[in-house]
């Protein structure tokens, strides 16, 4: 092997100094210099690595979250459409109660009734003066509410209707 030496008889030991006096760094086994070029490659292929882990974590970390919001969305939407059936149901009940005002022996129901995109039914359970009234209402995206209301009907036209019990979704 043959070995790199200064001007002075010393060996080149350090790259810096090779390559400024335009020579090849001595590269004995035991030097200081093989370790430091061997530790620059093996940091260069750490540093790759670490940067492929930490994008990896990052697009992991950024999916995770947007299917966190997705998840969210569909939630309120949810929550949106459940609240829409039970409009549509105490719609129904209303009407109901329009009727019994009208006529205390009212005993028909409804059946698919529109209201605002959806439909409900009612019926009527018991007998006067102290029916039940039970409302099921679908919205227009199918979601379905009931609400049954224990009702006391008064003895003069108008007829008053007293609400003794009120049960949703039951």
């Amino acid at each position: 092997m043959k070995h790199r030496f200064r001007n002075n008889g010393t060996p080149v030991r350090n790259c810096k100094a090779a390559k400024n006096m335009g020579q090849k760094p001595n590269l004995f086994r035991n030097t200081s210099e093989t370790v430091c070029n061997r530790a620059k490659i093996s940091n260069g292929g750490t540093v790759l690595l670490m940067t492929v882990f930490v994008i990896a974590l990052m697009a992991a970390l950024v999916m995770g979250i947007a299917q966190l919001n997705t998840e969210e969305v569909q939630i309120v939407r949810n929550q949106i459409h459940a609240a829409e059936a039970l409009a549509v149901a105490e719609a129904g009940l209303n009407d109901a109660f329009a009727e019994i005002r009208e006529d205390s022996g009212w005993v028909d129901g409804f059946i698919d009734e529109p209201f605002n995109g959806g439909e409900y039914d009612v019926t009527v359970e018991g007998t006067f003066p102290d029916p039940n009234i039970i409302s099921t209402g679908t919205s227009s995206q199918g979601f379905v509410a009931r609400v049954a209301a224990d009702i006391t009907v008064g003895s003069g036209y108008p007829y008053v209707i007293r609400i003794d019990g009120l049960r949703i979704n039951e």
